[in-house]
This record gives structure tokens, C-alpha cells and sequence, in this order.
């Protein structure tokens, strides 16, 4: 089954390993065999990981990328053994996590990961608003 992308000018694309950026101008592309991808939407580079959560989705994304991704299946239980520790309530997420990829389903498992980033956003943000104690 044929996988048509639509990409915006200048929206970059990565494709089995390959950084694509498209042209000026809006481009369809169909992809037509099995390959592994991820758009720039779904792209977290190393520069803006600066949560723990982000740092576990680069893991992620280098788990799905990679031809052999053992070592970095090794760093993401690392990562998410120290996640776990700090904020215990995040074991449902990373149990979905691991789910995913026990079943090699990788590009669901950065899925999964965006629901970590996005509960991580909201614990810190309701730490950022929760008044001082004791005060």
C-alpha cells in the first residue's frame, strides 16, 4: 500500500536516514515500498531535548532510524528507569513505551512518547502555578 506525503516549502523529511527538504513549493511525494521516515513535525532534534522526556523521544527516534538499534534500546531503559524514579506517575507512558517496542512497533512508540512530553508538560505546568508552600 502506497503512503502519499504532502510536504510544506522548505518542511524538511527524514527518510531511511536521509534529511530531505523540500523546494520552494508544496510537494507530494508517495512512497510506494516499506521505509522508514519521520516528518519534520515528528522530529526532535538533539539541541531541543532539553526535558528528560524529550531526551527519551530522540532516544526513540534513533530506535526506529537505526538498522541495529540495540544500543539504543540499552540508553532508553536507562532513561526510562531514571524518568520512572523521579516521577512515578509516568509508568503508564513509559509501560506504553516499552509495549510498543516489545512489539517493534517503533514509529508508535514516538507516539507514545509525544503523550509523555505532553504530560510532562503538564505537571510542569501546574507546578508552575501551584502557590508556594507556606507561604
Amino acid at each position: 500500500m502506497a503512503l502519499r506525503i504532502e510536504l510544506k516549502p522548505q518542511e524538511r523529511l527524514i527518510i531511511n536516514g536521509a534529511l530531505i527538504r523540500n523546494g520552494d513549493r508544496r510537494s507530494v511525494f508517495v512512497i510506494e515500498n516499506q521505509c522508514k521516515f519521520l516528518r519534520e513535525s515528528e522530529i526532535i532534534s538533539e539541541t531541543e531535548a532539553d526535558t528528560a522526556a524529550k531526551r527519551l523521544c530522540v532516544t526513540l527516534q534513533f530506535i526506529y532510524l537505526a538498522d541495529n538499534p540495540a544500543e539504543a534500546e540499552d540508553l532508553f531503559v536507562r532513561q526510562a528507569s531514571e524518568i520512572l524514579e523521579a516521577v512515578p506517575s509516568t509508568a503508564p507512558y513509559i509501560l506504553a513505551i516499552q509495549d510498543e517496542l516489545s512489539a517493534r512497533q517503533y514509529h508508535r512508540a514516538i507516539k507514545r512518547g509525544r503523550e509523555l512530553i505532553a504530560y510532562e508538560r503538564q505537571l510542569h505546568d501546574r507546578l508552575a502555578t501551584a502557590p508556594a508552600a507556606g507561604g
